[in-house]
């Protein structure tokens, strides 16, 4: 893609300094958050009604009590979560809390089921809209996976734009969709009593004439099984306690508003859609073809054909495919969060030109748009998998608030008031409330498809701890652990060599080492820079280039935009300005560690290769050329250890070069 390309779609980059100025009003976030539990709206009323046709058209009332008693627990939940926000407050959701009060291993198995389950968001959602378009326009159906596909392909593109954006941008189909449920509710209470209802087809009358025989045939098991259909209405409910530093501050106060807001709105639509399921003489039918039941029911609302009734189908169309967006928003948080611990590649810590973890969006729409493919963009098919890891994930979060709230009787003066106890017992219940519902999703639905999310669950964590396993080698080979000081210095060796050389310094490792090594034996004149993007990193590398005594000066790069090529090569281009001989442009080493598999590699930045690549350029605009030299460092060879350190030069150092007197490009610099 080139870059006027990817401009015109993603946008001018963001410095870091603007991503304070990225946060989410309430309103706001709202759209970006709450989007995927709003439009399980649209398809939970009939996940129910489509088991319990199995029983007779006469088994369909029992539908308003499972709706009632499925309100509940949404509300029990999101009370539950609503501690976790605010115990929390730099997000994180499930999988922090278990991590920090069940353990590592139950961390995991939180961590694998909400990825799992927020790439099934993605993939229901977006077939769910393509299902509300072929309600409308049957001759779409063909095409359901290209529309499908191109949806994704749209939500990606305004995700990558920026949280900001993204929010403005969802909020228009999330209010619409808000607003034409509420008013379908409202006009349909309103028929039914006044006693306007459609006329009941012959179909329906005599469906209605076998209620008693249907109840019959009614077992718990089939009721079971409705339950957990419907317990779809409660998939991304935990999304805003993943998504809490996205808020505009206070966040936890605002995110735990949020939370309300949406599950009052959610409870209302969800009871107020099987009740006017119930009301009217719908055809449910696993047939193809067959009408989503809430585009029936707002045919018979609105009237077939009038302008309110695609105003609403489009409404559904909209924010189904776009309810994929709170998966776009959490996904990524999420997966940058595992990484940070080293459980995934640590690219999905970046964040992309526009202060978003564009990796993981980019992760999320590719692994999505396989689902999509394989199960057809058909929702139904999608469905038996997607509550199981939502319902895994709730147990373990409220187990881990449990845990939580007893950690707090270690503390100085904690007294057990009646505040802390009903926190105690709201999650406890909770706790056991989504356990059971847990196994009653994995018994009434294992074989339809809820094996495959049982068997997923352990492959990805499996491949967590394979992740983990060469991370911890990466760094038992790059460990500091043994050496006291480096003691190198330009002096160390008399070379009579003036070449400039620049060793780009990142982290202070043994590999970095051997590079400044063999830059100090290849030069008497030689610098170390590091590109400044995570002020965190810069200044832990600065304590340990004082403490190693590192007597090489190190100029340290600001990079706002968070790029390296770019500055790097302005720094360079300074440099070789103040030359005195400008006929050698400076050398730059670079230390590069190499990994043995092809899997291992993916695993790292390919810096050096963007950096390379960068020279290259720059070498063509100038019409010049720089000499460019890698020194390799095995991973899982024999630690390095720096040979100036281990014989203690003869000639005592000289003290280092004043970094004052450095180049400065975009920055600063220090020893």
């Amino acid at each position: 893609m080139s870059i006027n390309m990817r401009r015109m779609l993603i946008g001018r980059p963001l410095p870091t300094s603007e991503a304070i100025h990225q946060r989410l009003s309430i309103p706001k976030a709202l759209a970006v958050f709450s989007s995927d539990a709003l439009s399980s709206t649209a398809y939970a009323t009939e996940a129910i009604l489509l088991v319990l046709i199995a029983a007779g058209s006469g088994a369909l009332g029992v539908s308003m009590w499972i709706a009632i008693g499925i309100a509940a627990l949404l509300i029990i939940v999101a009370f539950s979560y609503y501690q976790t926000i605010h115990a929390y407050p730099n997000g994180g959701g499930a999988y922090i809390v278990s991590k920090d009060n069940l353990g590592k291993g139950p961390g995991l198995v939180a961590a694998a089921a909400l990825l799992i389950d927020y790439i099934l968001t993605v993939a229901v959602s977006v077939s769910a809209g393509v299902a509300a378009l072929v309600s409308a326009f049957p001759e779409f159906d063909p095409l359901r996976i290209e529309v499908a596909l191109v949806i994704v392909a749209f939500i990606t593109i305004v995700n990558l734009r920026g949280v900001k954006e993204s929010g403005t941008f969802f909020a228009i189909p999330t209010y619409a969709f808000i607003f034409g449920v509420f008013a379908m509710i409202a006009v349909g209470v309103a028929r039914v009593v006044t006693g306007t209802v459609p006329t009941v087809t012959p179909e329906a009358l005599e469906g209605a004439g076998h209620a008693t025989e249907a109840l019959g045939g009614l077992t718990l098991f089939l009721v079971l099984r409705a339950f957990a259909g419907g317990c779809t209405a409660l998939t991304g409910v935990e999304a805003i306690s993943n998504g809490i530093p996205a808020f505009k501050r206070p966040e936890s106060d605002n995110a735990g508003r949020t939370l309300i807001i949406m599950v009052g709105i959610l409870s209302t639509m969800f009871v107020g859609i099987t009740f006017l399921a119930n009301s009217f003489p719908l055809t449910v039918s696993h047939e193809p073809g067959t009408a989503t039941v809430i585009s029936q029911v707002a045919r018979y609302t609105f009237g077939d054909g009038t302008l309110f009734f695609f105003y609403f189908q489009f409404a559904t169309l909209f924010i189904l495919s776009l309810a994929a967006n709170t998966a776009f928003a959490d996904f990524p948080r999420l997966a940058s969060l595992i990484a940070q611990d080293r459980f995934l590649p640590r690219q999905l810590t970046n964040l992309g030109d526009r202060l978003v973890f564009s990796n993981g969006i980019i992760s999320l729409a590719f692994v999505a748009s396989i689902l999509i493919i394989i199960f057809d963009a058909r929702e139904h098919n999608l469905l038996p998998l997607y509550a199981v890891g939502v319902f895994l994930s709730f147990t373990l979060s409220q187990s881990g608030m449990v845990v939580h709230w007893f950690k707090e009787r270690k503390k100085q003066g904690f007294a057990p008031t009646l505040s802390w106890r009903l926190k105690v017992a709201l999650n406890g219940f909770g706790a056991l409330c989504t356990f059971v519902v847990l196994w009653i999703l994995l018994i009434t639905k294992f074989v339809e498809g809820a094996w495959l999310v049982a068997v997923s669950i352990p492959v990805v964590i499996f491949l967590f701890l394979r992740v983990h396993k060469h991370y911890e080698d990466v760094a038992h080979s790059l460990t500091l652990d043994g050496i006291e000081s480096a003691d190198i210095h330009p002096d160390s060796y008399k070379t009579g060599n003036r070449q400039p050389v620049v060793v780009l310094v990142n982290s202070l490792n043994r590999s970095s080492l051997q590079a400044l090594e063999f830059a100090v034996r290849f030069s008497d004149n030689v610098r170390a820079v590091s590109i400044s993007v995570e002020s965190s990193a810069v200044e832990n590398l600065q304590a340990r280039w004082k403490k190693l005594n590192v007597g090489i000066p190190l100029d340290v790069i600001e990079s706002p935009y968070r790029e390296i090529g770019r500055p790097l090569i302005g720094y360079l281009h300074e440099l070789d300005e103040k030359s005195p001989d400008r006929n050698l442009p400076t050398t730059v080493i670079l230390p590069e560690f190499v990994v043995s598999t092809w899997w291992e590699k993916l695993l790292h930045n390919q810096t050096s290769v963007a950096i390379r690549e960068a020279l290259y350029q720059d070498q063509i605009a100038r019409g010049r050329g720089r000499a460019v030299i890698n020194v390799p460092y095995r991973i899982g060879d024999e630690l390095y250890e720096p040979v100036i350190a281990r014989k203690k030069a003869v000639v005592s150092a000289p003290t280092p070069e004043p970094v004052t007197s450095a180049p400065s490009v975009n920055g600063t610099h220090a020893s």
